[in-house]
């Protein structure tokens, strides 16, 4: 709701003394969600404190509108979302941080953009999303012996200062190590430490986020749906990464969906319901389970969007890799998404993944359908995984030649063009932003042909 206050009381807390004070700040502010007449912005707090924004269109630095205080609990680790609604479609806006009514100064711009309302009016607007997965930050009191696994964390200063309309997190966000993922305490002081990481909080202000998880922010290495503390760290996801919604009434799970322009992102749980790897295979063995499947079945049936990008944690097409991943490990599952796909004629379907410390562009034609292609964005600031000759992938026959990458990195998926030429241009950039190979895939591609009309006569 919005909330004006009084010209006189806004100029006393302007000329408070105490404008740098940020004693208080632990992490953030980070943007969560944004949507057309609103935005939710994330801050966690060291201790209860008194969390307000002041916010105006950045052109008009008089219309400021100041939040009413709201204290910070340690009962959730001291994290807070606010949601300033009543904004103005398609409008660029300013804002600052208050703690304890003192200003916090950030040393990098704060501020967000409200969705444009463009259907009907407008040609589809041009969107960049960002991507990546695996971000390893070093603890060394707790992380195991020897060289550090996590490094080169300038990339999310790289990151930050590229121009995207959202950040897109596939999974292992955070690596719980053994001395978290036997308690609540332990899952949230792993959060409670990389969230206030000094070189990611830019990126946390820039754009807004969203994510899923995989097994290493989900509970232990290669967990699934027997992990005892899956509804603590299911709590716990939500809280640091605000969206609008999560799951369904009868299903738990981080899986969500978003518009943005023409497009729709879908983002899948593959932890929650899953069963264990180990599991022979028969219709009980499953990554999504029964719920979510008929969620997304419906969802991208239910899409008139002219993209339907579909992020998910495992590798979705991979059929050689020895090490977790959909189809080799949950055929039928797998199997049974794709054949639904052709024969309900859903197009427009490209899949994103995470997980592998590699990246890679793999395309794959299903028997009656489009090629369909699974961007793997893979990692950021984990251990890079370079594939030898002689491994088992090195010469994956569903890549695309120049796309395998074994460096930390970071995706980009660029949605352009004229209402009936879209395109998505893919590309995957090293650390320090330099482009190391780029992909456009046209939407009249990922579809069916069009039956050409005949005569009346």
């Amino acid at each position: 709701m919005r909330h004006l206050i009084q010209l006189s009381l806004l100029s006393l807390l302007l000329a408070s003394p105490a404008l740098a004070g940020d004693s208080a700040l632990h992490a953030g502010p980070m943007q969560g969600y944004s949507a057309e007449r609103s935005v939710a912005l994330w801050v966690q707090t060291k201790r209860p404190a008194s969390v307000q924004y002041r916010y105006w269109p950045a052109d008009t630095p008089a219309k400021a509108i100041l939040t009413p205080a709201t204290k910070t609990r340690g009962a959730v680790d001291h994290c807070l979302t606010t949601v300033l609604d009543g904004l103005t479609p398609g409008v660029r806006y300013s804002f600052e941080l208050y703690l304890d009514g003192k200003n916090v100064q950030r040393p990098y711009a704060l501020g967000f953009e409200t969705r444009p309302l463009w259907r009907w009016r407008t040609a589809p607007p041009t969107v960049t999303l960002m991507l990546g997965s695996c971000a390893y930050f070093s603890e060394p009191a707790v992380d195991r012996p020897g060289r550090s696994y996590g490094g080169q964390w300038e990339i999310f200063e790289t990151m930050s200062k590229v121009k995207a309309d959202g950040m897109l997190w596939l999974g292992d966000n955070v690596y719980f190590r053994e001395v978290d993922w036997t308690t609540r305490e332990g899952l949230a002081a792993r959060y409670r430490h990389d969230r206030a990481h000094p070189q990611l909080q830019a990126l946390l202000a820039a754009m807004p986020h969203y994510a899923i998880w995989d097994d290493h922010d989900f509970g232990p290495n290669d967990s699934d749906s027997t992990y005892p503390l899956k509804d603590e760290a299911l709590k716990l996801f939500k809280r640091y990464w605000p969206a609008v919604s999560y799951g369904m009434p009868k299903t738990k799970g981080v899986f969500q969906q978003f518009p943005i322009a023409d497009a729709e992102v879908f983002m899948l749980d593959d932890r929650y319901h899953r069963s264990p790897n180990s599991l022979k295979l028969g219709p009980d063995k499953v990554m999504l389970g029964k719920g979510q499947m008929k969620w997304i079945k419906h969802a991208l049936a239910a899409s008139r969007s002219t993209f339907k990008i579909v992020a998910i944690g495992s590798q979705v097409l991979n059929k050689v890799t020895p090490y977790e991943a959909w189809q080799p490990m949950f055929p039928q599952e797998q199997k049974e998404l794709i054949d639904w796909i052709v024969t309900q004629r859903i197009e427009g379907v490209v899949f994103l993944s995470g997980d592998r410390h590699h990246t890679e562009l793999l395309v794959e034609k299903p028997s009656g359908g489009y090629p369909l292609y699974d961007f793997t964005s893979s990692p950021l600031t984990s251990g890079a995984h370079r594939l030898r000759e002689d491994h088992v992938e090195f010469n994956n026959p569903l890549r695309v030649p120049g796309t395998l990458v074994g460096e930390r990195n970071f995706g980009l998926i660029k949605i352009t063009g004229p209402a009936k030429d879209r395109r998505l241009i893919l590309e995957t950039r090293r650390v320090d932003g330099t482009r190391i190979w780029r992909q456009e895939i046209p939407r009249s591609k990922l579809g069916w042909p069009r039956k050409k009309k005949g005569k009346l006569w």
